[in-house]
């Protein structure tokens, strides 16, 4: 009986866990991404220039 009950809030914890990222990534929320681009300068938002795909051969 223990071991259904713990089943079961495991299940509902991954289910709350699933549903918020469902919702963030809705909104245009990333967990990859904070948002914050002072903390990694933005290197996220950077296309790659010509001279970016030439050096990188």
């Amino acid at each position: 009986m223990g071991d259904l009950l713990v089943l079961a809030i495991l299940l509902i914890i991954v289910a709350l866990i699933i549903r918020s990222m469902i919702r963030d990534k809705k909104a245009g929320r990333s967990p990859l991404c904070g948002g914050d681009c002072k903390e990694c300068g933005g290197i996220c938002h950077q296309v790659p220039t010509k001279e970016d795909t030439k050096n990188s051969r």
